[in-house]
């Protein structure tokens, strides 16, 4: 996808920006956790290998008694690409929108095949090629519409998987504690047995616990999260093709798409006469032809 290129540079570091304030704290806070659980005792006391054998054991293998190995491998694919890949901004479709509703006035639209192979974003890849082939502008939001309500069912059931997982440890954190308490029972009179069985009782607990709410659950809400930046997206991209292929002013979707942007994003006018001059190299003398409203009122507002 093609994007603008000098505001482009300042929010796409801002962008930036924000990421790694999140890595930053969640490295920082992580080592306030930390910190609380070895501030008064030995760090090995937190560490038991049995416990978390049964936890992790016990979950994953309720996990794959749940769902399919297929569904559980798109939870790991879903859950890498969305960290791995860099979220698009909202003001950067518009902008991109505004472009091709652009470039469709002075190049027709044939010229947006160009950006049909170019746009990196999939929806937008496939509603532009819906337009350029000529489809109905009914059909197109009856396609897109489809395709967004089914993206969202895939995603609530990658976060459901998630959830559920996160539900199952503490279960099995409770029962490696029951573990734990039968084999110390077991050995009442002998000290050694009683020891080595206790941390089993209490770190099993622990890590379900941990498990549920510092790894599954946040990944579900990491989910949950991204879906709906997703598909705020996809539903900025379908009205903004179905007002191209309207042949909507460039100047009312911009009005109109900005809608879906918050207050500090709608400040600058995308569209203007010396950036269209600089994006599609276009001469005043070609611009401003007889009968050429949306550039005589691009004038006139400039």
């Amino acid at each position: 996808m093609k994007q603008p290129d000098e505001n482009f540079d300042t929010r796409t570091m801002k962008t930036f920006s924000i990421n790694y304030r999140n890595i930053f704290g969640v490295c920082f806070f992580s080592l306030i956790f930390c910190g609380g659980f070895f501030m008064y005792g030995h760090a090995g006391l937190y560490f038991n290998l049995s416990g978390f054998l049964i936890v992790i054991g016990g979950t994953f293998a309720a996990a794959f008694v749940s769902f399919k190995a297929e569904r559980l491998k798109i939870v790991c694919q879903v859950l890498k690409s969305s960290y791995r890949t860099r979220e698009i901004e909202p003001y950067e479709i518009v902008e991109t929108l505004v472009d091709l509703s652009l470039k469709r006035r002075f190049r027709g639209l044939l010229s947006l095949q160009e950006d049909e192979q170019e746009a990196t974003v999939m929806f937008l890849r496939q509603a532009l090629g819906y337009l350029v082939d000529g489809y109905d502008i009914r059909q197109i939001r009856d396609f897109l519409t489809t395709e967004i309500n089914f993206f969202r069912i895939r995603r609530e059931e990658t976060e459901r998987v998630l959830r559920t997982i996160a539900d199952i440890c503490p279960s099995f954190g409770l029962i490696g504690s029951v573990v734990g308490l039968m084999s110390m029972l077991s050995g009442i009179g002998d000290t050694s047995v009683i020891l080595a069985t206790i941390p089993v009782a209490l770190t099993s607990t622990l890590y379900g616990v941990l498990f549920a709410s510092f790894i599954f659950g946040p990944f579900a809400a990491h989910i949950q999260e991204r879906t709906d930046r997703e598909i705020l997206l996809q539903r900025i991209i379908l009205e903004g093709v179905i007002a191209i292929g309207s042949n909507l002013h460039p100047r009312a979707l911009e009005n109109k798409l900005k809608s879906f942007l918050t207050p500090s994003d709608r400040a600058e006018k995308i569209v203007s006469l010396e950036r269209i001059r600089k994006k599609f190299k276009v001469s005043d003398s070609n611009f401003f032809q007889p009968g050429n409203e949306a550039a005589q009122q691009l004038k006139a507002e400039s």
